[in-house]
């Protein structure tokens, strides 16, 4: 079988596409693997915020076009940017063993966190970690930050910024992990859903190619995945809303700990629970139904009006 992979134009979409196509090259039956770079919406228009533009969805549009069209047969995403309600005809295949799923501290001089001056700016694009920065340090000047981990780190370096807040993974991947300041446990900044995953999308029908996928899907990724996947699901939350989820797997124990926050860091409601890891979408589920329970609604609700 040969296997065209569409893909985004940007440095660390092409890392992951490859990194894929390296692994498909050693699957039987497959005779040869095709890149297909694309520009996306979203990777065009960075002078707005995704929550006006449409959201991270525009990451993956033309993507699922050139699936539909025939051009491709199969996608490579982050799986943080995959909305949790993917269009219909379209499924997540597989996804690859988890990278470090941490963000990262990337500051000037090399300052830590807590060490940041009063009225710093730090920069980051995601309410989620605006959320939880201004909930950790409510001095600090936290600001958008649009563009690909090579034009961030560059504002960062021209002075634009005094820290900015990437993740971990896509920092090590591309070999740039020495700009890192600090990394922060999932105790101090929960994680997005499937941070460090990276997923594989193609279309439903496409049986033959989705067994060649599942071949090298890691086992623990896809519980992890789709727990905390089913989080944002439950709550009806964009890649855009202040959610974030994160589970682990020890032996048949899964952990699933989640939170919602307001835009401002003011309230952070979170959830924890436990359980066999064979019913993970039912426990992402009943985490977020421990927030909804706190009053996360009103928050998601407030922030979409």
């Amino acid at each position: 079988m040969e296997i065209r992979i569409a893909t985004r134009k940007s440095e660390l979409a092409l890392w992951q596409a490859k990194h894929v196509a390296e692994k498909l090259k050693s699957v039987s039956g497959v005779s040869r693997v095709e890149l297909v770079p694309l520009s996306t919406r979203g990777d065009e228009i960075l002078d707005k915020s995704l929550q006006k533009i449409g959201g991270k969805g525009l990451f993956i549009k033309e993507l699922e076009v050139a699936m539909q069209s025939g051009d491709a047969d199969m996608a490579v995403h982050s799986m943080k940017d995959v909305p949790a309600d993917i269009h219909d005809g379209f499924c997540i295949a597989a996804v690859l063993d988890r990278a470090n799923p941490t963000d990262a501290l990337v500051a000037r001089n090399c300052t830590r966190f807590a060490d940041l001056p009063n009225g710093a700016q730090i920069g980051s694009s995601s309410l989620r970690r605006q959320a939880q920065l201004r909930a950790m340090r409510p001095d600090l000047d936290v600001v958008p930050l649009r563009g690909n981990v090579n034009t961030r780190l560059a504002k960062l370096a021209a002075g634009e910024y005094d820290a900015i807040i990437l993740a971990t993974a896509g920092l090590q991947r591309l070999g740039l992990d020495q700009h890192i300041t600090q990394s922060f446990t999932p105790e101090k900044m929960l994680p997005a859903a499937a941070q460090g995953v990276v997923g594989i999308e193609c279309l439903e029908g496409q049986g033959d190619l989705i067994a060649i996928l599942q071949q090298i899907e890691d086992p623990t990724s896809v519980v992890t995945t789709a727990a905390e996947r089913a989080v944002a699901a439950r709550l009806n939350a964009s890649c855009q809303s202040p959610v974030a989820s994160f589970a682990e797997l020890d032996g048949n124990t899964l952990t699933v700990r989640a939170l919602v926050a307001s835009e401002d860091g003011q309230t952070i409601i979170r959830a924890s629970i436990s359980g066999d890891g064979s019913n993970a979408v039912a426990l992402g589920e009943a985490a977020a139904e421990q927030l909804l329970a706190e009053g996360a609604g009103d928050l998601l609700q407030a922030l979409d009006e």
